[in-house]
């Protein structure tokens, strides 16, 4: 069983263009879309609306910067905070390039950071790679879903 991608954006235009992007790319990962910060970290902990959701943490997290209710970055520092989430990839995927949003966003863990290109087909592109980086070559660290089965 593929593990989801888990798209963390609030943006209406952004989260289109990623959607159709990954569609682009042909990932069999299912795409799991929340809004909000608040909605992410209730989403990985499996509480609120998703307490029921199935076991297990997504392939990758592409997250956003600039969220309501919980900011990117607070996400960010929750999840490598907690020790069952502390091993899912995170892409901050964002419209800025400010230096101290870059430099805080590694210094929280994220493992890579990626400025949304404006233009259609380099985005679509951006993502496509993205999503095959992270969704089928990454190799996940023991004990996720994908691992146990080949270790076992």
């Amino acid at each position: 069983m593929l593990k989801p991608i888990l798209l963390v954006e609030d943006d209406a235009r952004d989260l289109e263009l990623t959607l159709v992007a990954l569609e682009r790319s042909q990932l069999a990962n299912e795409v799991v879309v929340v809004r909000d910060g608040a909605e992410a970290l209730d989403y990985l902990n499996r509480e609120g609306i998703h307490a029921d959701r199935p076991e297990g943490n997504p392939a990758v997290i592409l997250l956003d910067l600039k969220l309501p209710k919980v900011n990117g970055l607070e996400v960010l520092k929750s999840v490598r905070a907690t020790e069952p989430l502390k091993s899912i990839p995170v892409v901050m995927l964002t419209s800025s390039q400010t230096e101290s949003d870059v430099v805080q966003s590694y210094s929280l863990g994220v493992n890579a950071y990626v400025v949304k290109p404006v233009e259609f087909k380099q985005f679509v592109a951006a993502i496509a790679d993205l999503g095959v980086f992270w969704a089928v070559l990454n190799e996940p660290p023991p004990g996720s879903l994908r691992a146990s089965r080949r270790y076992e």
